[in-house]
């Protein structure tokens, strides 16, 4: 999917890091949310309470969830993050997200 049709777009940015990770919250018809962003090259943690996906759009990072291997991701890509848990990323390269 190249484009969200109908959707609200939160004017407020989430902003982490200083600004090297920033996002904008995406509300859907159906009152779910997605977030739209960018990771400028460092090395940042994030917790979450709920499932989530990543999918990367272009870029360069490795990820590691709670007590696993750091895995590549190089262009584009997707991982799942388990509710109630950790990741870690380092970006090597600006990279384009969307965290549903």
């Amino acid at each position: 999917m190249s484009q969200f049709n109908d959707v609200a777009v939160m004017q407020a940015a989430n902003i982490h890091y200083d600004g090297f990770v920033t996002s904008r919250t995406v509300i859907f018809s159906d009152g779910s949310r997605k977030t739209l962003g960018i990771m400028l090259p460092g090395v940042y943690e994030f917790s979450t309470t709920e499932k989530e996906v990543m999918d990367i759009y272009s870029g360069l990072i490795e990820y590691r969830l709670a007590d696993a291997e750091w895995q590549t991701i190089q262009g584009t890509g997707q991982f799942e993050v388990p509710a109630n848990s950790k990741f870690q990323v380092k970006v090597a390269e600006v990279t384009d997200y969307c965290c549903s």
